[in-house]
């Protein structure tokens, strides 16, 4: 029997309800008709008993993200941070909470299935109690790659990011809308949320620098070997911010085993699941961030054959990475395990 179901619904929580990503969890929750028989909104201490959220059509008063707010969940979707995902998530799922973190806390634990569900949803069929969405920009990657690669294996990669100031948070957004009023009117934009002014400007770096990479470059590295299950795949990334609110883009070079001529990589990417390919230069069809904002595709476009190694190709890929890149991911996890839409889980 699916949690929940003899009660006519889901007890969820969503951890970190009043950032960009937990108001977005909700918006696609109610949006994918999820079966929410009762829903907890928690956050920290600065926003519980001060904020009200909209959903289904009631205010619900946020409450301090704690351990006994999750007591008798079934689900609880958290985006609340590493730190806060250490605190709560382990011991709500061993209390049998379905947890989806969206934090790096368990991305790299082992014991922890890292999860996109068009690329290793199998992983979900042993029923975790505890699941990771992996980074923002690697799950638009993979989405995109995990076809190509099961068709022609992939061999080498190098990706550049083109991420937008949402994935940074809303106070990144805020700044970004403030510093373009100030080019608006000839002044020089003030840095504000990160090291460097964004607006008419891009920015490749604002991460933590680990060695000569940023935190977020190896993230894509990590977690792109271990979705694809290829621990020894070579990868290179720069990670740029850019001056868009909200859709990352990326720049994708890949060689495969053999020579992939685009017109076959072109019909795998067209019933991939969650994939758009939309790919027609000489129309201007090519995916672009604006365009991407509030669907759940993973864009594709721009693919050729590579003019730097004959037989590799050449993608642009974009996606809203508040949607794919964050909640829908959680949700859409969420779903399988709890059997919404497909089979109960036993």
């Amino acid at each position: 029997m699916a949690p929940g179901a003899d009660r006519g619904g889901l007890t969820v929580a969503v951890v970190g309800a009043t950032g960009v990503v937990g108001r977005t969890m909700l918006r696609v929750l109610e949006e994918r008709r999820f079966p929410v028989g009762e829903l907890r909104c928690l956050a920290s201490v600065r926003s519980a008993g001060r904020v009200r959220l909209a959903f289904g059509g009631q205010q619900h008063e946020v409450g301090l993200a704690e351990p006994a707010a999750l007591d008798g969940c079934d689900v609880a979707l958290m985006s609340a941070g590493a730190a806060a995902a250490r605190e709560l998530a382990p011991a709500a799922a061993a209390a049998g909470v379905i947890v989806v973190d969206n934090s790096s806390a368990f991305r790299q634990d082992p014991g922890v299935p890292l999860v996109v569900p068009e690329v290793n949803g199998a992983l979900l069929d042993d029923h975790p109690r505890l699941v990771a969405n992996p980074n923002c920009s690697t799950i638009q990657l993979t989405v995109a790659l995990a076809p190509l690669h099961r068709a022609f294996r992939l061999r080498r990669l190098h990706v550049a990011t083109y991420q937008s100031a949402s994935g940074a948070g809303r106070a990144l957004v805020d700044a970004l809308r403030q510093q373009s009023l100030q080019v608006a009117r000839d002044e020089i934009p003030t840095a504000q949320a990160y090291p460097h002014p964004l607006a008419g400007n891009v920015v490749p770096g604002g991460w933590r620098v680990e060695g000569d990479a940023t935190e977020e470059e190896l993230k894509i590295v990590v977690e792109t070997r271990r979705l694809l299950e290829l621990p020894e795949l070579a990868i290179g990334c720069t990670a740029v911010r850019v001056p868009v609110a909200v859709g990352h883009a990326e720049a994708v070079w890949a060689a495969f085993d053999g020579p992939v001529p685009p017109a076959a990589a072109r019909a795998v990417l067209a019933t991939a699941p969650g994939v758009v390919l939309h790919d027609d230069l000489a129309a201007d069809r090519y995916p672009t961030p604006l365009a991407a904002v509030g669907t759940d595709a993973v864009w594709v476009g721009r693919l050729r054959a590579d003019l730097g190694e004959p037989g590799a190709l050449s993608l642009f890929v974009v996606a809203d990475n508040l949607r794919k890149g964050a909640a829908l991911n959680a949700v859409q996890i969420a779903e399988r395990l709890c059997g919404v839409g497909l089979a109960a889980p036993s």
